[in-house]
């Protein structure tokens, strides 16, 4: 989203969010976020759900959909029955829907009357969120489970949706949550709009869009090209597995990076990271699916106050983070599948701002690089750090008969070899 200068009223040199059709307190919000113009999925989308009917959008990772869907359907809600579940997000995260019902906070803020939401989200108390909801709610948030939950103790309804929004719809699928999503669709109301958001749309996905969307509306602008690199500087960094978390001090201290955020594998990658960070003097915090909820929100807290200099996350946790004037990602591990590298690039360069991406390359890991690359069609020139040359070459690869494919053997493996003919 573009930020400038901030006014009155809600101009922009191409069109303006009033133009789109949004009301004066909605404009008048957005503006005091510094939101000049809209983009261009703003452009297509927030007439469309004005409109009515069933849209699908493929945009960009930080293309601004979020206010693009919350907009109008918060205009929507300023009228007709109050205290009514008539509007649902669904998204996969527990920190997509905590920065969602920020942002249906920041957007709503000169409505009136103000439109009443609810965050729902597993790790939080179960009582909290009941007693919550007590009252009445216009617009919910919510992660799958938690919601059925909800629904299934019979402490909220669907039946009065009119709006359903089904935000990562990638993201959703990959995570192991097409049961739940079929168990949500069947409690909705047979008429209601519909609409699905994706950054990809692979054949999962749409078979998904084929069985509950009618007749929608597609936006398609580009969701799986790489974010504008011209914001973003990628680099690849060639490096032995046992020296990236070395490096990853020695760049964090030369690059003078004021804030990082750093992609593992697993769980335990990320603690065990933190911890070698540490004993550096340089503050971290890891972000992952074990930690509770109050764990959580408060490493996201800390790294976006800037009171932590780097966050470790997988990409279950990290996903649909949106942190303002990020300095750097580092791919620590590579992600398992080229959109997944999408994702973790976008997480910088944002609005405007200029930003670096860099991935460690081992031995182990090139010949998926390479796939990324390709994907992507991009192509990196491969850097040596002084002090950190890769010697590793590539384990070897078994073929299905337990043979070995090719003579790529590590030099560790070539060592323990050697120990073995001397034992005998």
């Amino acid at each position: 989203m573009s930020r400038g200068a901030r006014g009155a009223g809600c101009y922009s040199g191409r069109v303006s969010f009033s133009e789109l059709g949004l009301d004066s307190p909605l404009c008048r919000a957005v503006t005091e976020l510094g939101y000049l113009e809209p983009t261009p999925v703003q452009e297509q989308l927030i007439p469309a759900l004005l409109a009515g009917g069933d849209v699908w959008a493929s945009a960009q990772t930080g293309s601004g959909k979020t206010a693009a869907y919350l907009l109008p359907i918060l205009q929507k809600l300023t009228s007709g029955r109050r205290y009514t579940l008539r509007a649902l997000v669904l998204v996969p995260t527990r920190e997509l829907a905590a920065q969602v019902g920020e942002d249906v906070a920041r957007y709503g803020k000169f409505l009136s009357p103000r439109p009443v939401h609810r965050v729902l989200v597993g790790g939080g108390s179960l009582d909290v969120q009941r007693l919550a909801l007590r009252g009445g709610v216009d617009l919910i948030v919510a992660t799958p489970g938690r919601l059925l939950d909800l629904v299934e103790r019979n402490e909220l309804s669907l039946r009065d949706v009119e709006t359903f929004v089904l935000d990562e719809a990638d993201r959703m699928l990959s995570l192991g949550f097409a049961d739940e999503l079929a168990r949500v669709l069947e409690r909705l109301p047979v008429r209601r709009q519909n609409v699905m958001l994706s950054a990809t749309f692979g054949p999962k996905v749409q078979v998904l869009a084929k069985g509950w969307l009618i007749d929608p509306r597609g936006i398609n602008l580009d969701g799986g090209a790489m974010p504008d690199t011209s914001a973003i500087v990628q680099r690849a960094i060639e490096v032995d597995a046992g020296k990236r978390t070395r490096l990853l001090r020695s760049l964090i201290r030369s690059e003078q990076w004021d804030r990082v955020l750093v992609f593992v594998a697993t769980r335990q990658a990320t603690e065990a990271v933190v911890r070698e960070l540490e004993k550096a003097d340089i503050s971290a915090r890891a972000l992952h699916g074990d930690l509770g909820s109050t764990t959580r929100a408060g490493a996201l807290d800390a790294f976006v106050a800037g009171d932590i200099r780097v966050l470790v996350a997988t990409d279950l946790a990290a996903r649909g983070l949106d942190i303002a004037a990020l300095a750097a990602v580092v791919n620590y591990d590579l992600p398992r599948s080229p959109a997944d590298y999408l994702h973790r690039v976008g997480r910088t360069g944002r609005a405007g701002e200029s930003g670096v991406d860099v991935s460690f390359v081992t031995a182990d890991s090139a010949a998926h690089f390479r796939v990324i690359e390709k994907h992507h069609r991009i192509a990196l020139e491969r850097e040596h750090v002084a002090g950190f040359e890769p010697v590793d070459v590539a384990a070897p690869v078994l073929d299905p008969h337990g043979g070995k494919k090719g003579l790529r053997v590590s030099k560790k493996d070539k060592l323990r070899a050697a120990a073995a003919r001397l034992k005998r």
